[in-house]
Order: C-alpha cells, then sequence, then structure tokens
C-alpha cells in the first residue's frame, strides 16, 4: 500500500474527484460557505449549532471538500461515523443496489433479509460466546433507550446507573444520563428520574488501580441505589464526549462480575468506540468484558443512520411481541450498508489498520508531548485517540484543566485544512476520531499542523 492509496481500496472515480490531501484555496469559511451560512441562519433552529460553518460538497476517503474547493483532513469522521472511509465503495454499491430493490417496507409488517443478516453479524461479532438477538433502531440515543426499558423490562427493575463524565444522547432519558448538564439539557427539563451517577476509573486523575475504582464504584451503587432496585448499568468502555477516558485494567470485568452476581444487566454503550474504530470490533475486547447487552451506532452503516441494541437472548427476548420496533428501524438500504461495512471489515483488514493509526498518531503525540508541557496525558486505543490539555506546569501536580487552549487549536488547525474536535467534561481534551482510511502520511501532515499550533499557543 502506498500513502496515495486509502486502506480501503485503491484510487476510484471518488478519489480522482477528492484527492487525499489538504488544501486551502480561501479563507475560512469561504464566500460561498458564507453565502449558505447567511441562508441556513433564517431557516435552521439555533440550537443546531455547527463546530466549523464550512459547508462540504463532497467527501472521499479521509478528505472533506467544501463548496469553496477547500480541502480538509477529517479528525472527525462525522464524530466517529464514517469509520471505513468517506463514500466507500464497497458501502456505495450495496446502498444503492438496495435501493432499486426495497427502500421501506417496515420490518415489524413484513420483513427482509437485511434486517436479519445485520444481526446475524452483530451476534457474531459482538463480545461473549453465548447466544445473542439484536434489535434494530435509528439512532445512539435510540439504542440506549432501548437497551434501559429492555433491561427494566428483563429485570422488574425501575433504577439506571451510569458513570461520571458519560455522554449517552439528547433524548429525556438520556440528557437524564449525561454527566455534563451544559448544553444538553440546560433549560430541558423534568428530566427522566431514577438515574444515578457513580464514579468512573479517570487513571490520569485519580490514580487507582481497576479493582480499587471498581470497587469505589460499587460502593456507591450498593449504598446509594441499592442492588435489588438497579435495573442496569450503562458504561461506554471508553468514554467518548466525557474525554476518551481509558478505565484501568481490571475495572470493566469486576463491575461485570458484581452485576452479574447481583441480577444488575451491564450495557455497554459502544455507539463511539464500536465497529473496528479501536482495532477490535468493540472496544470492550481490549478490557476482557463480556457485556449484557451491547449498543451499536454510528459507524455501523458506513454513514446511513442505523443502531443495534444486542446481547443476550434471554434478555431481548423478556419483551412482549409488538414492544420493540419502529417506522424506520433496521431500514433496508442501512442494512444493506451495514453488511458492507462487516464485509469491508474482514475483506482489507481494517482492524490492522485502527491499530496502524493508533501506532502512528501516538507516537507523534509522544514527540509533541515532549515539546510542549502543555499536554498532560495522551490516551485512547486504535484510530480513538485524545491528548488532555492542562495549564503549564501542572502536568505533575494539580493537573489544571485548559481549554482555552483547545479551543485555540481547534481554531488554528480548520483555517490550515485540518478538522480537529475538542471533548471532556471541562473541555479540555483534543480528540483524533480519523476514518480507517487515513493514511501514515495524512496522519504526520496533521500533526505538522498541530505543532505549528502549539507553537502558536506561546
Amino acid at each position: 500500500m502506498t500513502d496515495t492509496q486509502t486502506p480501503v481500496e485503491t484510487v476510484s472515480a471518488a478519489e480522482a474527484a477528492v484527492p487525499q490531501e489538504r488544501k486551502i484555496v480561501t479563507a475560512i469559511p469561504g464566500p460561498r460557505s458564507q453565502e449558505l451560512h447567511a441562508r441556513r441562519q433564517a431557516v435552521v433552529s439555533s440550537g443546531v449549532s455547527s463546530a466549523l460553518p464550512v459547508y462540504i460538497e463532497r467527501a472521499h476517503g479521509a478528505i472533506l471538500e467544501d463548496v469553496d474547493g477547500n480541502r480538509f483532513l477529517d479528525f472527525g469522521a462525522g464524530i466517529g461515523v464514517t469509520t471505513i472511509g468517506h463514500t466507500q465503495s464497497h458501502v456505495v454499491e450495496a446502498a444503492s443496489a438496495q435501493l432499486h430493490d426495497v427502500i421501506h417496507t417496515l420490518f415489524t409488517i413484513t420483513p427482509y433479509e437485511e434486517y436479519v443478516r445485520v444481526a446475524e453479524l452483530l451476534a457474531a461479532h459482538t463480545p461473549g460466546d453465548f447466544a445473542k438477538k439484536s434489535v434494530l433502531v435509528n439512532s445512539g440515543a435510540e439504542a440506549v433507550e432501548n437497551g434501559v426499558k429492555i433491561a427494566r423490562k428483563y429485570t422488574g427493575r425501575r433504577a439506571v446507573a451510569v458513570l461520571d463524565h458519560a455522554y449517552h444522547g439528547r433524548t429525556n432519558l438520556t440528557m437524564a444520563m449525561n454527566y455534563k448538564a451544559f448544553p444538553y439539557a440546560t433549560g430541558y427539563g423534568p428530566l427522566a428520574g431514577d438515574v444515578y451517577h457513580a464514579p468512573s476509573s479517570y487513571p490520569y486523575h485519580d490514580g487507582l488501580s481497576g479493582a480499587d475504582a471498581a470497587a469505589r464504584t460499587i460502593g456507591y451503587l450498593e449504598k446509594v441505589v441499592g442492588a435489588t432496585d438497579l435495573a442496569c448499568l450503562v458504561v461506554e468502555p471508553i468514554q467518548g464526549e466525557g474525554g476518551f477516558m481509558v478505565p484501568a485494567e481490571g475495572f470493566l470485568p469486576t463491575l461485570q462480575t458484581w452485576c452479574t452476581e447481583n441480577g444488575v444487566v451491564m450495557i455497554a454503550d459502544e455507539i463511539q468506540s464500536g465497529m473496528a474504530r479501536t482495532g477490535r470490533y468493540f472496544a470492550s475486547e481490549h478490557f476482557g468484558w463480556e457485556p449484557d447487552l451491547v449498543l451499536s451506532a454510528k459507524g455501523i452503516a458506513g454513514g446511513l443512520p442505523l443502531a443495534a441494541v444486542t446481547g443476550r437472548a434471554e434478555i431481548l427476548d423478556a419483551s412482549q411481541p409488538g414492544g420493540l420496533g419502529g417506522t424506520f428501524g433496521g431500514n433496508p438500504v442501512a442494512c444493506a450498508a451495514a453488511v458492507a461495512v462487516f464485509e469491508s471489515i474482514e475483506r482489507d483488514g481494517l482492524l490492522l489498520e485502527g491499530r496502524r493509526i493508533e501506532a502512528t498518531l501516538t507516537a507523534g503525540l509522544e514527540r509533541l508531548k515532549a515539546r510542549y508541557d502543555v499536554i498532560g496525558d495522551i490516551r485512547g486505543r486504535g484510530a480513538m485517540i485524545a491528548i488532555e490539555l492542562v495549564q503549564p506546569g501542572t502536568g505533575d501536580t494539580t493537573k489544571a484543566p485548559n481549554a482555552q487552549a483547545v479551543s485555540e487549536l481547534v481554531s488554528y488547525a480548520a483555517q490550515h485544512g485540518v478538522l480537529f474536535l475538542s471533548a471532556g467534561t471541562y473541555g479540555n481534551v483534543l480528540r483524533f476520531l480519523p476514518s480507517l482510511a487515513m493514511t501514515d502520511a495524512l496522519i504526520e501532515d496533521a500533526l505538522t499542523v498541530l505543532d505549528d499550533a502549539l507553537a502558536a499557543l506561546g
């Protein structure tokens, strides 16, 4: 493979139309983006904000091209959606073919094979060697809602526990499950009740072993919630919006053991971390964790809306006929795309690409960390890596958050053709979520821009 080819395919017509290199030809945003933004402000709710008001006309592989002809290295991938690359040919062909056959019938009225095939693939690739079943829905938040609903039905219990720094969505229940209220829940109450926030594992700040962090979490659940009232514990194996926190070794399996012993359903929210993003099909595998339920979305269908709840057959079957489903859940076109995503992961060895990206990106970030003491921590797995920014000189002491540095880095990078995303409870985490089509050469190019941005912080 050469640096002029993406890991997922050789040069195609789509790649020829969108060369795999960054290029800035106007001010950011450019004149056409500014025109579109003025139109947008007249008709789109201001509650729907955008990190960067450049309007995208086409995309392929690891590159976004805006309406002014500027090309950006995409380290956001639609917040982890286009994991295998923009407009990946196998996905485009599968979805296009399905559009000519059946666009919609509603699986709960007249079913179709594509839904069944996605459920088979999820059963085969989610962690755990036991009988599994799935329900397909539309979005990550809907998967969370259904996971909780299914757990409550199975256990006959009411309470839901999540971890500090968690993010699970913008629906009524998931707003209550998020750790951070602003901007997701501010002014939208009353929120759903019976949701409890337990301490998480945050090794960079708490310094606890996995066993000690789990003991702290379990202590909270037993004292504040009560195991006999707890339906489920919902956990992101690597926390997303919270700042890509990787738990200490042993934390997750210890919690699973406690949940199993107490009849609590433990749910892995793999919406951002799943589907080959971390070098495994699901991030839970890195930690030896076999959840009762796994929630999938984002990268599962290559950019089309699809999500799933997959898990132990007896838990999924506790719901009565008609209790699960929805008008668009498991749409045939999205399912066809999802099958193509699974096939591409296998055919193109994309799990290895995730590990390649981790090696190249973390090595480059370590070089920068040695030069800039504003970088306090580097963490993550696969193509899900982050740096935590601290006030200079505090990395070994207070580790004081430096959100201003993240804001300046994101802005500088955007002006130079690299799209980075911020994250973290305190806004001081810079996250890297490239597609698996991001070559080593493009990563090194982005690191050069990041180096310049760090130097510009002064």
